[in-house]
Formats: C-alpha cells, sequence, structure tokens
C-alpha cells in the first residue's frame, strides 16, 4: 500500500472508511444470503473451486490410506520398474502432500469468494456509504452497477434513516438484474427511496451535474471485459469514470469500490482534475485486492476541467442525445414484484 500510495502523489491514502459501518448495522452472512443471494459468477466460480478441492483431497487421502500398496504396484509397472525404490517412494509422498496442500488452498479460495459475496461485501457496501460526509444535504443519488441492490439498498437505509425525500437510482446495464434490485429494495423496507432502471455506465442517460452523489461497487472493473486487449479495457473504464465525473454535480461526492483497478481511477480523476481524492485501505475481495476511491467535484469548475468534459461528451455522444430526467426514466412504469409471498405493488412517481 506504500508503494501505491508514492505512486499517487498528493492524493490521500487511508481515508478511514477501513471501520465502522455507514448506517451501524451489522449482519450475519446467512441473512444477507436470504435477501440477496449469490450471484451466478460466483456460484459457479465457488463450484468449480469445490470441486476441484474435494478431488484433490480424495487423492490425498487414497495416497495416505493406501500408501504401501499404491508403491507396491508401482514398482510393478513397466513406467516406474527401472526407478530406484526410495525416488519411487518420494515421488508418491511429495505427490500425495501436494495434492494436500492443494485441497487446503482451493478451499481457502472458495471461502474467500463466498465471504466476499457476502459478509465483505456488505460490510464494504456500509464503508461506501460511510465515505459519504454529509448525507443531509444529499437529495440525489446514482448508484453504477446496481446489482442485486446490496449497496443501492444500503444507500436507501442511510436517507431513510436521514429523513430524507431523496432518491438512489440503480443503474445497471441488465435489466433482469435491475428488476431484482427492486425486489430487495422491498424486502429491505426502503422501495420508497429506489429506483431501477436499464443503462450503461459508459454512456449514463442523465443530464450533468444532475446526481448529489454517485457510487459503484465492484462494476467498473468489469467494463470493457468484452473488448480484447487491456488497453482497451482501460479505455472504457476510463470513459466510465468520466461519465460518473459528468453527472456528478459541482461540489459532489463520488465513492467507487472496486478490485484491482484503483491506480487507473485515481490518475482518471486527477486528470479531470478532481478534488479530495482519497483510497482507503486494502481489502482482498475474490482473492484480488481492492480499494475505496472517494473524491469531490470541484464547486467551480475550472476551465480546463469543463474543456475535458465537453470534448468527452462530444466524442461519445451523438448530437440528438438527450438525457432524460430520472424521475420519469424508471425501468417500467409500474412494477409488481414479490416479496415473503406477498405481491407488493409500487409505481414510478416521485413524490
Amino acid at each position: 500500500m506504500a508503494k501505491f500510495g508514492s505512486r499517487i502523489g498528493s492524493v490521500g491514502v487511508g481515508m478511514g472508511v477501513g471501520g465502522g459501518n455507514g448506517n451501524g448495522s451489522r449482519r450475519d452472512w446467512t441473512q444477507i444470503y436470504a435477501i440477496y443471494g449469490i450471484s451466478e459468477e460466483s456460484r459457479t466460480l465457488i463450484f468449480f473451486l469445490l470441486f476441484h478441492a474435494s478431488l484433490f483431497g480424495a487423492l490425498s487421502t487414497l495416497v495416505l490410506m493406501y500408501f504401501a500398496p499404491i508403491l507396491t504396484f508401482l514398482e510393478g509397472t513397466v513406467i516406474t520398474s527401472s526407478l530406484p525404490f526410495p525416488l519411487l517412494r518420494f515421488i508418491l509422498g511429495f505427490s500425495g502432500s501436494v495434492a494436500a496442500i492443494s485441497s487446503i488452498c482451493l478451499l481457502f479460495a472458495a471461502g474467500n469468494v463466498l465471504n466476499s459475496s457476502l459478509a465483505l461485501h456488505w460490510d464494504m457496501c456500509q464503508r461506501v456509504v460511510a465515505a459519504v460526509p454529509d448525507w443531509s444535504v444529499v437529495r440525489t443519488v446514482l448508484h453504477v452497477g446496481c446489482g442485486t441492490g446490496v449497496l443501492l439498498n444500503s444507500v436507501a437505509m442511510q436517507l431513510k434513516k436521514e429523513g430524507s425525500r431523496g432518491r438512489v437510482v440503480g443503474l445497471d446495464h441488465r435489466k433482469g438484474t435491475a428488476v431484482a434490485a427492486l425486489r430487495t429494495a422491498c424486502l429491505e423496507g426502503v422501495q420508497e427511496y429506489v429506483t431501477c432502471r436499464e443503462g450503461d455506465a459508459r454512456r449514463i442517460p442523465f443530464a450533468d451535474g444532475h446526481f448529489d452523489a454517485v457510487v459503484s461497487a465492484v462494476h467498473l472493473s468489469s467494463i470493457g471485459k468484452t473488448v480484447s486487449g487491456s488497453s482497451a479495457e482501460a479505455v472504457e473504464r476510463s470513459k466510465a469514470v468520466g461519465e460518473v465525473v459528468r453527472v456528478l454535480r459541482p461540489g459532489g461526492v463520488g465513492v467507487v469500490w472496486d478490485v484491482g483497478c484503483s491506480p487507473d481511477y485515481v490518475q482518471r480523476l486527477r486528470e479531470l482534475r478532481m478534488e479530495d481524492i482519497h483510497v482507503s485501505r486494502r481489502a482482498t475481495s475474490w482473492l484480488v485486492t481492492s480499494h475505496i476511491v472517494s473524491f469531490r467535484k470541484p464547486l467551480e469548475t475550472t476551465e480546463t476541467t469543463h474543456d475535458l468534459l465537453i470534448r468527452y461528451h462530444q466524442q461519445h455522444y451523438n448530437n440528438d442525445h438527450r438525457p432524460l430526467d430520472w424521475r420519469t426514466n424508471v425501468i417500467i412504469p409500474s412494477a409488481t414484484v414479490a416479496a415473503n409471498d406477498t405481491y407488493i405493488s409500487f409505481t414510478s412517481s416521485y413524490n
């Protein structure tokens, strides 16, 4: 972390979001799983790791239990009969040890992915919420890549706690995921604070300076995965960061939790002349390093920053593109979702 801090120079490191929760609530992982479940990608990865851990575990157990018979069998085979007996014994013992260690490592990896998908994910989302200094002045929030709604609902809970009349908008490129986020909002009892819609983080369909705060959790790093080449992926992520800055009002706060790409985000934010850029302490999520990056958009946008945003906007938007008001731009005008076998109906009207 010290090396990373030295790379970004004057950017603050260790902003204090490493401890504590946004709204002071802690939950057991079973409660989180009951509401949000696990993504298909994480479920597949956990199954893959557990399957191979079981395979290596069974292999090491067989070597341990039947070491002498296996050794006798190998002595009689054509391939290994020419090997000295001590060397053959060492190879068999070493193979069993490697299999056992591999099984333990794979089990640890599966546990890390499970924890990252549930308890750690919840805890990091509370830290993202805590990174916004003053929720009393926040009325409009955008969550880029809302997924099943862990961070989305955490923000909504904070708005509810503050007694705010504001609302958080969840943006996701998959319509089905956005609908699932609406369902979890009902389960959390914050559906009146939540609106979801389908959209791309590289072309956020809202007007410039529309939101008081913009948050994201483990989403921007996945942008551009369909594009070949790491440099092309970095360009796509840079577009998304530029869009986050564009829709943030002057003086607004942006908070991004992501894996592996924090230095790129910091560099892009410095290019856009953002202020108060802070990077949290490291957290291991999904077997890789993750950080929370927060920043504030300057109250008085300099000419250089303004030119950068205008040029970016002209390069990536058609002239006839008109971002719509978020209050009239929900994913469906009226949604009916099921919660605990009871159908709850709500509309997109904004009070």
